[in-house]
Order: structure tokens, then C-alpha cells, then sequence
């Protein structure tokens, strides 16, 4: 079958970056620096990474606040010093120590590559005193990284520091389900935050067009497999970023959504 010619007056959205998930999580110990050197040879723009604080104010490559599940260690990431925690090891990669955001944000710099960083809080949900700075001098160049957090005053603490390619307030499905489209936009604006980060699954047309025309940038987290990947490719979307824990599968989805776009079959 002939594909149908474009209409010269459509125009075609620019296609998502997209944002290796933890470093790729579905394929490598997520948070590794053997899953960010990986995710770094695929076509992911962005690598995602998750940081905590240490004893002694160390911003530590961790999702968990606790130690028990990607480690050999257990208990909280803030009950140790960052010398002891570099005794650890992460499970899966044959024996590497958990990464420091300064070798994190230099294998992903060297990778070619824009750091996507969370900022988390500690085991009672608290922001930790001081990481945000801590984060600041590790990153190096700000320019390059794209900084977020569910935490709204992590966020301004953030932007009053300045420096950063975005400024990303999370919000999870609960607290999206509960707001309106302007309630999230006001969130935005009240910390100076410059995207919108939500669960793939909490996004729909109305609110991504309201969100876009307030001059915010969306993007979506959980967009794993083929189903969720479809939907955040969908152009009615026409989301700034995608977080996947496959990227390689998402690379591909993309590539055969903007072939469509522009009128030509997918390979």
C-alpha cells in the first residue's frame, strides 16, 4: 500500500528526548555505573539517575533509601559514611561499588550524554539537609543536567541556585488524580519549576495541551513497554521527555512513530 502523502500544512511535533531509566533498568543493575557506561551506547539523549545523602553529605547513585535491595549492604544510605559505603558492592555487576554522583555525572558527560537526576528524600519521606548543594558541586557542568524531585522545596532550593538545563516537579498518580490541570500548573510556577513529571498512565490529551500552553515542558515516567511506550509517543501528547526502563525498545518505537508521522512506513 502506498503510504498517504503528508499535508504540507501538518506540522510534525518534534520527536521526545528519550531518558534511560536508572540507567536502563530492565537491562542492567539499575544505578550502576556498568548500566550508565551501557545506556550511554544507545540513543537515549538523557540518562536517568537517582542520588541520597551519606552520614557525611555525599550525594550516593541509590534509588532506594535503604541499601538491602540493589546491595550487600542493608539499612539506611544515610547511616553511613561515604567511606564505608564505598566498601559495598551493587548486586549484578561482578563486584562495583556504589557510584558517587561525581563519577555518575562524568561517565554520563563523557557518554555524550544529559544527566536526568532525581533528588530523593530519606526514609520518613524528609529532603536531606544540604544535598542539593552537595549535588550542585558534583554534577559539574549544570548546563547539561536536568534536575528533579517530588519534594517542591528540594525543587526551589534547586532553581534559586540556578544553572540547570530543567527544573522537574514529580508528581505521582495519587496527587495527580486528586488535582486539576491548573493545581499542577500552579504547583509549577510556585517553585519555578520548568517541567511537569507524571506516571506515563496519569497523562492524557487535555491536561498535556494545558500544561504546554502555560510554557511548561511535560514529561512521563513508566513507559516500559510497548502499550505504555505507544501511548507516550502519541502526538496528542506531544511530550517533551520519556523515562524508560528499556531503551533500546523505546529507541525503536520512536524512530517508527516519526517515520509514520512523516508519511513513511516504519522498517
Amino acid at each position: 500500500m502506498t503510504a498517504r502523502p503528508r499535508r504540507r500544512d501538518t506540522p510534525i511535533m518534534p520527536a521526545p528526548e528519550l531518558a534511560s531509566h536508572r540507567g536502563g533498568a530492565f537491562l542492567w543493575p539499575e544505578n550502576s555505573l556498568a548500566a550508565i557506561r551501557a545506556a550511554c551506547a544507545f540513543e537515549a539523549e538523557q540518562v536517568e539517575i537517582d542520588i541520597h545523602m551519606s552520614r557525611d553529605g555525599e550525594p550516593v547513585v541509590m534509588h532506594d533509601a535503604t541499601l538491602d535491595r540493589m546491595t550487600d549492604g542493608s539499612g539506611p544510605v544515610s547511616a553511613l559514611d561515604w567511606s564505608t559505603l564505598q566498601r559495598l558492592r551493587v548486586k549484578g555487576t561482578g563486584g562495583e561499588a556504589i557510584p558517587h554522583l561525581r563519577e555518575a555525572a562524568s561517565a554520563i558527560s563523557a557518554g555524550g550524554k544529559i544527566l536526568r537526576l532525581e533528588i530523593k528524600s530519606d526514609t520518613t519521606g524528609s529532603p536531606y539537609p544540604g544535598l542539593v548543594r552537595a549535588a550542585v558541586h558534583a554534577v559539574g557542568d549544570r548546563q547539561a543536567a536536568v534536575v528533579m524531585s517530588f519534594e517542591s522545596a528540594t525543587l526551589a532550593e534547586a532553581v534559586a541556585i540556578g544553572g540547570f538545563a530543567q527544573y522537574v516537579l514529580l508528581v505521582d498518580g495519587r496527587r495527580r488524580r486528586a488535582s486539576r490541570a491548573e493545581d499542577l500548573i500552579a504547583a509549577c510556577r510556585a517553585v519555578g519549576a520548568t517541567e511537569l513529571g507524571l506516571p506515563v498512565e496519569a497523562v492524557e490529551a487535555g491536561l498535556a495541551r494545558a500544561v504546554h500552553e502555560a510554557g511548561l515542558r511535560l514529561s512521563v515516567w513508566g513507559a516500559n513497554h510497548a502499550p505504555t511506550l505507544r501511548h507516550a509517543l502519541s502526538p496528542e501528547l506531544a511530550l517533551d521527555a520519556i523515562a524508560t526502563d528499556d531503551p533500546p525498545l523505546a529507541a525503536q518505537m520512536r524512530a517508527d512513530a516519526m517515520r509514520l508521522r512523516s508519511g513513511h512506513p516504519p522498517d
